[in-house]
């Protein structure tokens, strides 16, 4: 039988502790070197929690699968601000360039439901309304608004999705 230990790992830094030792003990694998894998496969997330999944099959072998950070999380590191505001509607903690956002939306690009680049970048816009980010200077649903207007349309000419 297949067992799955599903966890949020700070990027880089996973350790024995909860909530992987207590989770992976059981399954009768090398802890440490299931860590140690995680930590490598996490290195560029550092600083942000990473969604991890852990498969262990009857023989013992190992498979680890690494998913995005929260949407959340990368728009903090791409601010390289610890949290979002406590008072989204007065208080702004940061502003996105629209290349920005193209960044992250790119990054979310397999855990998003959108098919399309803009599509994709509405989502990560909104997920700046409640964190008091601004968008180009703009409040956030402004720059959605935008986004669907096509006021962007030049300079995400050159983007890739």
């Amino acid at each position: 039988m297949t067992s799955i230990v599903e966890a949020l790992v700070p990027g880089g830094k996973a350790n024995p502790g909860p909530p992987l030792g207590p989770a992976l003990g059981p399954l009768g694998v090398n802890i440490k070197e299931v860590v140690e894998k995680i930590n490598e496969k996490t290195r560029d997330y550092d600083g942000m929690q990473v969604p991890v999944k852990v498969i262990v099959d009857d023989k013992k072998n190992v498979e680890i699968e690494v998913g995005t950070p929260p949407t959340a999380s990368l728009i903090m590191k791409e601010l390289g601000i610890q949290k979002g505001s406590g008072n989204a509607g007065s208080e702004v903690v940061g502003n996105l360039s629209i290349s920005q956002v193209a960044k992250i939306a790119r990054m979310k690009r397999e855990d998003v439901l959108s098919y399309d680049l803009k599509s994709t970048m509405k989502e990560v816009i909104g997920t700046c309304v409640p964190m008091g980010v601004t968008v180009e200077g703009v409040k956030a649903k402004d720059s959605q608004k935008a986004l669907d207007q096509g006021k962007f349309d030049d300079l995400l000419a050159g983007e890739e999705w």
